[in-house]
């Protein structure tokens, strides 16, 4: 069963470059680097679901299955998850690793969406 959350697109290496670098170019995309059987990654996805609400169109937030695009996890240096990965303009500006609690995590999205 697939619990990927529907607030959030999945991004494959076909769609990476349009739907994170490209689209980073106009806003903070935020990717966040997961695998269905991460319990801290299943306990991410609210924080993420909630971080988007709160900050709309001011990021764009999606989600990469480690297990399905191992090359893309080991494209960007994605060793531990969850991982977020923070780009704008067209490259990695911020990363976080491990479960983050939301005030920080719409601080560093702040700093990384106007950076």
């Amino acid at each position: 069963m697939n619990q990927t959350p529907t607030l959030l697109p999945a991004v494959t290496a076909a769609t990476f470059e349009h739907d994170v670098l490209e689209a980073s170019r106009e806003r903070l995309v935020v990717v966040d680097f997961w695998a269905e059987w991460c319990g801290p990654c299943k306990a991410m996805a609210p924080v993420l679901e909630e971080a988007l609400i709160q900050r709309g169109e001011a990021v764009k937030i999606v989600k990469v299955d480690v297990d399905r695009e191992p090359r893309l996890s080991m494209l960007h240096g994605v060793r531990s998850i969850p991982t977020l990965a923070f780009f704008r303009d067209g490259r990695k500006v911020d990363e976080l690793v491990g479960l983050q609690a939301l005030d920080p995590l719409l601080q560093r999205i702040d700093r990384a969406a106007t950076a």
